[in-house]
C-alpha cells in the first residue's frame, strides 16, 4: 500500500542547492542594500533601502502579501527593490508574476537574472527560458553557472551540465557550482561522478561534505560515510542527521540511536522536529517501543513543538509497535490534524487485525482520501473478508493504482487467484496503470496456478511498460518462473539483474533447489557469500533443501550448524524439517530423532512427517509410532500416519496390528485424500 506518511528524508538535494543559490542571491542583496546605505544620505533613500529590506524578509518567511503591499506603496523603486520583489516570488513559486516583473524592470543587473534564472529552474524547470536568460548575461557569477547547470541537471541534461562546468572560470567552481554537479549526479544515482567532483574541490563547504555522506548513506555505503563524517570538523544538524538516517536506513538501530545520542552532547547542534521524526520514523519500523517512548518524553521536556509532521511521526510508532491506545492520545491531543494524521491512526488499528475499530475511525473522518479507503480495504482483506473488501473497492469516489493492487493483491493472499486475474484485466481495461506490487501479485498467481502462459503474458505487459528493470519485479519473476518449472527463463532474468540483492539470490538459490539444479544452487550460494550479501532464514531453507537432494549430509550439517554460529540466525521449525528430512534419507534415523528433541520450538508437521517417512524407508516402526501419534495430535483428519504406520506393522509380521490401526481409521470416519490431476484447456470460439 502506498504510505501518505511524511516523508523522512535529510535533503532534497536539487532543491537545496537552489535554495542555497537563492541565499547566495540574497547574500548578493544584502551587499547592494548595505551599499546603497552606504552611500546614501538622504531620508527617503534610507527609507527605500528599509523598504527593500522588509520585502526580502517577508519573502524569505512566506509572507509574499506583505511583501507586494510593500513594494507596491513604494514611490521610487532601485533595482534592488525590483530584485528584491522578484526574489520573493521565485521563492514562492510565483513564476508568472516573476516574469512580468521580470519584463517591466527598467534595468537588471546579475542579481535580478539570477533571481529569474533560478526561479525557472526550480519551479518548472524552463531549461530554455533559463539558458536563454543566462546566454544574454553581460555579466554571469558562480550563481549564474551554478543555477544553469542545477536546470539542465534536473532537466536530465547531463552533457550540457558538465559541458558549463568545465566552462565555469575555476575560482568560480567551488563550492556552489560543484555542489551543484554533486547533487544532480547523487540524484540520478551517479555515486562515482559525485566522488570524482568532491575529490576534484579545492574548498568544501557544509553542503558539500553533507551531501556526499547522505549520497554514501543511500547507496548503502555507511562505512564510507561514516569515514567522510569523522572528518568532517564543522558539523551540523543535517549532517548528524543524514548520518542517523543513513545507519537507520542500513537496519543498524544500534548505531543510529547512538548516533542520535551523540548528537545531543553537541551544544552548537539543537534538537528539532526533523531528526527527531527520523527516529521515530526508525522506532516504528524496528518495533522499539521502549526507546520511542523515551523520544516521545525528551520532545515534550525540551519543549519541542508537536506540529502536524512530528505529531503524524509519533502516531506512526505507537501504532506499528502495537500501542494503540497511546497512538490515540497523541491523535487526540493534536490541536491541528490532516488526512494523514486520520489515515495513520486507522493503519494503525489496521496492522494490529482490529480492523471494526479502524472502521468506525474511518466513518468519523472529515474528509476522506484514496489512502483512507484502501487502508480499510486492506484491512478487510486482511482479515480473509473479501466480500467486504469488494464492496469498499465498488463505494470508492476515485480508485487509483494502489486501489486496484490492493484489492489484486487481497485476492491472491486469500486463494481467490481467479478473481485477482479478473481484477487485473477488468483493471487494464480501465486504463490503469499498474505498478510494481500489481505485477508481483499477478505473477505470485501465475506461480501458485502453475500457468507460465499466463506468467509470460504477463511478462511481456512488464516489458512493454518498461518496468522490467525494476528490482522488485525481476525478483518476482525470478521466483514465477522457477515455480512454474521454467529454471532457464528464471536464470535468464537472474544473470540480468544489475544489482542482485537478498531477495533475488534467495529466488534463484530456492529456485534450482526445487527443480532439481542442487550443484547450481549451492555453487550461487557460495558466490553470494564472496559478494558480501548476507544470507537470511529462507537463504538456508534453499541451501538445506538442495543437500536434501544431492544427499550431502556433512555439508547440511555444516551448513546448518553455521546458520547460528557465522550469520546470528536461529534455526525455525523448516530449517529443522530439512535436516531430518536430509538424516532420515541418509540411514541417520536416530540423530534424526535426537534433533527433534533438541529443538528449542514446538515441532510442527513438517518435522514429523519427515521423520514418519524416513522411518518408512529404513522400517523403523518405534520412531514411526512416535511420528504417526503427534501429527494424529496435530492433524486429526490425516489418514497417511494412518497408513504408513500399517503398512509398517504388516512388514513386521503383525497383520493383526495393522487391520486394527485401519479399522480405528475407518471408524473415525477417515478418508485418504484421492489424487487428482489438471490440465489448462484453451477454447477457442
Amino acid at each position: 500500500m502506498r504510505s501518505k506518511r511524511p516523508t523522512i528524508l535529510c535533503f532534497n538535494f536539487i532543491s537545496r542547492v537552489s535554495s542555497s543559490l537563492l541565499a547566495h542571491h540574497y547574500s548578493t542583496l544584502s551587499i547592494s542594500i548595505s551599499h546603497e546605505r552606504a552611500t546614501t544620505s538622504h531620508a527617503s533613500n534610507k527609507f527605500v533601502v528599509h523598504c527593500n529590506t522588509q520585502i526580502t524578509q517577508h519573502g524569505r518567511n512566506g509572507n509574499l502579501e506583505e511583501s507586494e503591499s510593500i513594494f507596491n506603496r513604494m514611490s521610487h523603486k532601485t533595482i534592488v527593490s525590483y530584485t528584491a520583489m522578484l526574489t520573493a516570488y521565485a521563492l514562492n513559486g510565483q513564476l508568472g508574476k516573476a516574469q512580468k516583473l521580470f519584463d517591466q524592470m527598467p534595468e537588471r543587473n546579475t542579481a535580478s537574472y539570477n533571481a529569474m534564472i533560478t526561479a525557472y529552474v526550480k519551479h518548472n524547470c524552463m531549461v530554455r527560458e533559463a539558458y536563454s536568460l543566462f546566454s544574454q548575461m553581460d555579466e554571469k557569477n558562480e550563481v549564474s553557472y551554478a543555477a544553469m547547470i542545477t536546470g539542465f541537471l534536473r532537466a536530465g541534461l547531463f552533457y550540457n551540465a558538465e559541458s558549463l562546468y568545465l566552462e565555469t572560470p575555476v575560482n568560480w567552481r567551488d563550492p556552489v557550482c560543484s555542489n551543484a554537479m554533486i547533487s544532480g549526479y547523487l540524484n540520478a544515482g551517479r555515486l562515482e561522478d559525485a566522488v570524482n567532483i568532491f575529490g576534484s574541490m579545492k574548498y568544501r563547504d557544509v553542503v558539500s561534505w553533507s551531501s556526499m555522506i547522505d549520497g554514501y548513506c543511500k547507496k548503502g555505503k555507511i562505512a564510507e560515510a561514516r569515514v567522510l563524517f569523522n572528518l568532517m570538523h564543522d558539523k551540523n544538524v543535517v549532517t548528524w542527521t543524514a548520518m542517523i538516517s543513513g545507519y537507520m536506513k542500513a537496519g543498524s538501530f544500534a548505531d543510529g540511536f547512538s548516533m542520535f545520542l551523540n548528537m545531543r552532547k553537541e551544544r552548537a547542534v539543537a534538537i528539532n522536529p526533523t531528526n527527531l521524526t527520523v527516529m521515530f520514523e526508525a522506532c516504528g519500523n524496528f518495533g522499539r517501543y521502549r526507546e520511542g517512548m523515551q523520544l516521545h518524553g525528551l520532545a515534550l521536556r525540551i519543549g519541542s513543538q508537536i506540529d502536524i509532521l512530528l505529531g503524524n511521526s509519533i502516531i506512526s510508532m505507537y501504532g506499528r509497535c502495537g500501542f494503540l491506545n497511546e497512538a490515540t492520545r497523541v491523535f487526540q491531543s493534536m490541536r491541528d490534524k490532516d488526512t494523514v494524521s486520520w489515515n495513520l491512526l486507522i493503519s494503525g488499528y489496521v496492522q494490529q487485525g482490529e480492523i471494526e475499530k479502524a472502521h468506525r475511525i474511518f466513518v468519523k473522518m472529515p474528509e476522506k482520501d484514496v489512502v483512507s479507503w484502501t487502508t480499510i480495504l486492506l484491512g478487510y482483506s486482511r482479515k480473509g473478508d473479501t466480500r467486504s473488501s469488494i464492496q469498499l473497492f465498488r463505494m470508492m469516489p476515485e480508485k487509483d493504482d494502489v486501489s486496484w493492487t490492493a484489492l489484486i493483491s487481497g485476492f491472491v493472499s486469500n486463494g481467490d487467484y481467479e478473481k485477482a486475474i479478473h481484477c487485473y484485466i477488468e483493471m487494464r481495461q480501465k486504463a490503469v496503470r499498474p505498478n510494481s506490487h500489481t505485477f508481483s501479485s499477478m505473477l505470485s498467481a501465475s506461480a501458485v496456478l502453475a500457468n507460465p502462459n499466463h506468467g509470460s503474458q504477463i511478462h511481456a505487459h512488464i516489458v512493454k511498460m518498461g518496468m522490467e528493470f525494476d528490482l522488485f519485479i525481476q525478483n518476482s519473476l525470478v521466483s514465477m518462473y522457477s515455480k512454474c518449472g521454467n529454471i532457464y527463463e528464471s536464470w535468464r532474468v537472474f544473470v540480468n539483474i544489475s544489482a542482485p540483492n537478498v531477495i533475488s539470490f534467495n529466488s534463484m538459490i530456492t529456485g534450482l533447489s526445487q527443480n532439481g539444479y542442487g550443484e547450481e544452487a549451492l555453487q550461487l550460494f557460495g558466490k553470494m557469500q564472496n559478494e558480501s550479501i548476507e544470507p537470511n532464514e529462507i537463504t538456508f531453507l534453499g541451501v538445506l533443501a538442495a543437500c536434501v537432494h544431492l544427499g550431502l549430509v556433512q555439508k547440511g550439517r555444516e551448513y546448518f550448524n553455521s546458520m547460528r554460529s557465522l550469520y546470528g540466525i536461529e534455526p525455525g521449525p523448516d530449517h529443522y524439517s530439512c535436516m531430518v528430512d536430509l538424516l532420515g534419507r541418509a540411514g541417520f534415523v536416530d540423530e534424526a530423532n535426537n534433533l527433534i528433541q533438541r529443538m528449542p520450538v514446538e515441532p510442527h508437521l513438517g518435522v514429523w512427517g519427515a521423520l514418519l517417512s524416513a522411518s518408512r524407508i529404513h522400517h523403523r516402526l518405534d520412531l514411526a509410532k512416535l511420528a504417526a501419534h503427534n501429527i494424529i495430535e496435530l492433524e486429526p483428519d490425516s489418514a497417511i500416519p494412518y497408513v504408513v504406520l500399517a503398512d509398517l506393522y504388516n512388514i513386521a509380521g503383525r497383520n493383526q496390528d495393522g487391520d486394527q490401526l485401519r479399522m480405528r481409521k475407518h471408524s473415525k470416519r477417515i478418508k485418504k485424500s484421492p489424487g487428482c490431476s489438471w490440465i489448462m484447456m484453451s477454447i477457442q470460439k
